[in-house]
C-alpha cells in the first residue's frame, strides 16, 4: 500500500513539474534569466561599475544562483517518475554540472574557473532556441568528418611545406627557411591572406613557382575548404532532421490490412450449406442413440434409481 502511494505521489509530482518546466512562459523566463546573467558578467568587466555596485553585483549573482538552482530542481522534478530519462539527455547533464560547480568549495575558491562556470551559463541559450541547438548537434556530428579532413589537410600541407623547402630556403629563408615556417607561410596562403606577395616573391625567384602556388591554392583554398562545407552541411541536415523527428507526434500504429474475400458462387453456396444440414442432423441422431446407452450404463452394472 505504502509503495502504491508513493508511486502515486511521484507520478502526481512529474505531471505537475513537466506541466511548469514545458510552459512557454517557463521558457521565455529562463532565457531571460540567461541574457540578464550575461549581462551582469558584462558589466563586471568594467572597473568602475564593480568599485560603485560591488553589494549589488554580488547579490544579483546570489540571485541568479538560485533561480538557476530552482529550475534544476524542477527540471529532476519533473522527471521523479523516470530519473533515467534525465541523465540520458546531454543538455539536462550540461546545465546539472554548470549550477552544481558553484556550489564545490575548491571551484568556488579558485576565481579563473568560477567566472569560466558563469560564462558557461551563456551557452544555455542554446537550449532555448531551437535553431542555434541543431548547430551545435552539427558541430558535434561532423567531427568525425573533420578529423579526416584534418589528416587530409596535414598531409597536403607537409608535402608542399617540404617542396618549398626544397626549392625556396636559400632564396627566401623568412619564409621557407624551415620546415616550420613554410608550414605557416602555406597555412596563410589557404585563408588567401598575402597571396600576392608570395607569388611576386616567387616569380623573383622563378617564374616556375606559379605552378607551386597556384596548385597548392588550387588543393587548400577551394578543394579542403568546399570538403569541409561538405561535411558540415551534411552534418547539419542530419541534425536538422532528427530535430524534426523529437518534435513530430508518434504515429498510432497501422491497423491490419483487410484481405478482400470474393463472394461464392450461389449454387456452391448452397451446396455447402446443405452439407452442414446433413452434419448436424448425423450429428443429432448420434447424440440420441448415445443417450440411452449413457442410461443404462455398461452390461452387468446397474443404475442407481
Amino acid at each position: 500500500m505504502a509503495d502504491a502511494r508513493t508511486t502515486r505521489l511521484t507520478t502526481r509530482l512529474a505531471a505537475r513539474a513537466s506541466r511548469a518546466v514545458d510552459s512557454p512562459h517557463f521558457t521565455r523566463a529562463v532565457f531571460v534569466l540567461v541574457a540578464a546573467n550575461a549581462v551582469l558578467l558584462g558589466a563586471e568587466t568594467y572597473s568602475g561599475v564593480v568599485a560603485a555596485w560591488l553589494p549589488l553585483l554580488k547579490t544579483a549573482e546570489h540571485l541568479f544562483l538560485a533561480a538557476f538552482t530552482a529550475e534544476i530542481l524542477l527540471r529532476l522534478a519533473a522527471h521523479a517518475d523516470r530519473p533515467a530519462a534525465f541523465f540520458r539527455d546531454p543538455w539536462n547533464l550540461f546545465d546539472l554540472a554548470v549550477v552544481t560547480g558553484a556550489f564545490l568549495p575548491f571551484l568556488r575558491e579558485n576565481t579563473t574557473v568560477l567566472r569560466l562556470l558563469r560564462l558557461a551559463r551563456v551557452l544555455r541559450a542554446a537550449r532555448f532556441l531551437p535553431q542555434l541547438r541543431v548547430v551545435i548537434v552539427a558541430v558535434g556530428k561532423s567531427l568525425p568528418g573533420t578529423l579526416s579532413f584534418l589528416l587530409v589537410g596535414g598531409l597536403l600541407l607537409y608535402v608542399y611545406a617540404m617542396v618549398g623547402w626544397t626549392f625556396f630556403a636559400d632564396d627566401d629563408p623568412e619564409h621557407f627557411g624551415s620546415l616550420g615556417r613554410a608550414a605557416l607561410t602555406l597555412f596563410l596562403l589557404i585563408t588567401l591572406d598575402g597571396l600576392g606577395d608570395a607569388v611576386r616573391t616567387g616569380l623573383e625567384i622563378s617564374r616556375w613557382t606559379i605552378l607551386y602556388f597556384a596548385s597548392f591554392v588550387l588543393f587548400g583554398s577551394f578543394l579542403l575548404v568546399n570538403l569541409l562545407i561538405g561535411v558540415v552541411i551534411g552534418s547539419l541536415d542530419e541534425a536538422r532532421r532528427e530535430a524534426e523527428a523529437d518534435r513530430e507526434p508518434p504515429r498510432p500504429p497501422a491497423a491490419p490490412a483487410v484481405v478482400p474475400v470474393e463472394p461464392l458462387p450461389l449454387p456452391l453456396l448452397r451446396a455447402r450449406i446443405a452439407a452442414a444440414r446433413t452434419a448436424l442432423d448425423e450429428a443429432e441422431r448420434a447424440l440420441s442413440q448415445a443417450a440411452p446407452a449413457s442410461a443404462t450404463g455398461p452390461p452387468g452394472e446397474r443404475v442407481a434409481g
